[in-house]
């Protein structure tokens, strides 16, 4: 009797988990499921990490995906299936860094329709304006917060890693993630805090 996936491939009931099994054991409709779940997260999670640079987010999203295609017979849902990915995608920024000897960089980023699909829904075009000149410092100043700190926050807020997933993909333990958050907020309230005397 065919699997669940092969009958639905649009399943969207099924968690990452199962997809991911059911893609190991042959099911190229539970990648597509997959895939489509994960390619907007983890694509803004390398365009932040990486300051914006397309060319190179691109590379590195498009070489981890190849190595969840190639890692897929070895896929035991021990853990998280997002944070199995994530890890995937640390080491790979963690590579590129060592290899290019990575220098941060400003943050100029371009508004992309599925990084804020609540924009959609304010009407008044003063509030609109506010709002995306808020969110354009908020990005500016994560993008100034040490990489630990950064990091953290983004597997955190894009990603929706527990504190335990974090520590898992970044390789350090529970309580240097909530840390590295604690003073990765305080200082982005430090940052921003200007911008609510102004408001």
């Amino acid at each position: 009797m065919p699997d669940k996936i092969l009958q639905v491939p649009n399943d969207e009931e099924l968690s990452d988990e199962e997809l991911m099994s059911a893609y190991r054991d042959g099911s190229a409709a539970a990648f597509d499921v997959i895939y489509s779940r994960h390619k907007g997260g983890l694509y803004r999670y390398y365009l932040r990490q990486l300051n914006q640079r397309t060319e190179i987010a691109n590379e590195l999203f498009q070489d981890t995906w190849m190595k969840l295609i190639n890692a897929r017979s070895s896929y035991l849902p021990s853990a998280k299936f997002t944070t199995w990915l994530y890890h995937m995608a640390h080491n790979r920024l963690v590579d590129f860094w060592r290899s290019e000897k990575h220098i941060k960089e400003q943050l100029s980023y371009d508004d992309a329709p599925e990084c804020r699909q609540q924009d959609a829904q304010r009407a008044e075009p003063e509030n609109e304006l506010q709002n995306e000149q808020l969110r354009q410092q908020i990005i500016k100043a994560i993008s100034v917060l040490p990489e630990e700190q950064r990091s953290a926050i983004l597997l955190k807020e894009e990603a929706a890693l527990s504190l335990a997933e974090i520590a898992h993909v970044t390789g350090v333990n529970r309580e240097t993630v909530k840390s590295r958050l604690r003073y990765g907020v305080k200082r982005l309230q430090g940052l921003l805090h200007p911008l609510r005397s102004i408001s």
